[in-house]
């Protein structure tokens, strides 16, 4: 049953990384009051602000990814009575 989630776990993958860039990029915008995240070699852009918006991006994502796939690993357990991962 466990090998069976491993699509689902792509997939729940795949919308996570798009929910948190979304996500990212709002908060980004909110935060700096600019559209534009930037780049670590935009030469105009300081190191604060790079390793702000980096610091900013990685927890957005690894949240986004740990909510989506427990969510995703609820759901399986309910539809087929077997937790996907460790139990």
């Amino acid at each position: 049953m466990k090998l069976l989630y491993k699509p689902f776990g792509l997939v729940f993958g795949i919308v996570a990384g798009l929910l948190a860039n979304l996500l990212f990029r709002k908060l980004w915008t909110v935060a700096s009051r600019r559209d534009e995240v930037p780049e670590a070699t935009q030469q105009h852009v300081g190191w604060g602000e790079v390793a702000a918006a980096a610091a900013l991006q990685g927890a957005v994502m690894k949240g986004t990814r740990a909510l989506v796939d427990r969510a995703g690993a609820r759901g399986f357990e309910k539809a087929t009575g077997t937790w996907p991962g460790d139990a």
